[in-house]
């Protein structure tokens, strides 16, 4: 891999998720080192700080089956302006959360880079869950639940038309690896969409390697960029302790990894990472975050053997 611009951004957002302590992750992330070691991998790297989040005790969490609409939408429209600035200097935008429903102003900035250009953006989502609800689908009213969602161009019409118009990603521009929790709403959309979806057992069967390369043939084909979303509750709990919705039997150490050195052989068809969901409160010595950086590390282009 060649040397990148990368830009570290904050988004201590933990409104949008059932447990508290998501906040604390881009902390936790950075004392590992993240700047100091990208950068000695021979990329240029800026830490740009946290975007400015609600504080929970102060706000109201308003419509239950939309908690915290009002303050998830002010991040998500700041960090959509941060991504798209970022890609239009030519940066890397490496986004620390928080949770998942960052993601609605992540690649809505991402996308709205892409349309100046008439071109598409492909979304890798790796995840445990699908993110999939909408209000009239979700069991919890957690809007880091309805993030995919929102980007498709379903849910809340403020939230899908941030930044900019409409849906940010089609369908056939989308594929989930490592999903093995769905709620139901979630399996219909799923099969509305035709979203290409490999689930745990596909990762079984055919390995690791199998199932990444299809997916990124799903998310390439007809695009000019791929946002890569890494959820840390892919990993399994033994392995990642530190999220708030951890689900047994998900990706061992070399699983994780070696997703992301394949992501790594793609170049500068991969142009942004969300990594979400490191909860420290819940973590055994920061060893998810440690875990964090180390596979931000493999995607930057850090390998077994450089030789």
């Amino acid at each position: 891999m060649h040397k990148r611009h990368i830009r570290i951004i904050g988004a201590p957002l933990d409104l949008g998720a059932g447990r508290r302590g998501v906040d604390m992750g881009p902390s936790a992330i950075r004392v590992t080192g993240l700047q100091r070691r990208l950068a000695s991998l021979g990329h240029q790297v800026i830490d740009s700080g946290d975007i400015e989040t609600h504080v929970f005790e102060t706000v109201d969490a308003g419509d239950p089956r939309l908690r915290f609409f009002g303050p998830v939408l002010s991040v998500s429209e700041e960090l959509a302006r941060r991504v798209e600035e970022s890609l239009a200097k030519g940066q890397f935008p490496l986004v620390l959360g928080g949770d998942h429903s960052l993601a609605v102003g992540s690649i809505a900035g991402a996308a709205a880079f892409m349309r100046r250009k008439s071109q598409q953006l492909g979304v890798l989502w790796i995840d445990a869950h699908g993110d999939l609800n909408t209000p009239e689908t979700t069991p919890s009213g957690n809007i880091h639940g309805m993030s995919l969602a929102i980007s498709l161009g379903h849910g809340e019409p403020a939230l899908v038309g941030l930044h900019a118009a409409g849906p940010k990603v089609r369908p056939e521009h989308v594929a989930l690896v490592g999903v093995r929790d769905l709620d139901p709403g979630e399996r219909i959309a799923l099969k509305r969409n035709s979203i290409s979806v490999f689930t745990m057992r596909d990762v079984d069967e055919q390995g690791m390697h199998q199932v990444m390369r299809r997916a990124i043939e799903v998310v390439s084909r007809g695009t000019a960029g791929v946002y890569v979303q890494f959820d840390m509750d892919v990993i399994d709990p033994k392995t990642a302790p530190g999220t708030g919705t951890p689900v047994p039997g998900g990706f061992d150490y070399r699983e994780a990894h070696l997703a992301m050195e394949m992501l790594a052989e793609q170049g500068d068809r991969i142009i942004a990472l969300d990594i979400v969901e490191t909860n420290p409160a819940l973590d055994l010595r920061n060893a998810t975050a440690e875990l964090a950086t180390e596979l931000i590390l493999s995607l930057m282009g850090k390998t077994i053997y450089a030789g």
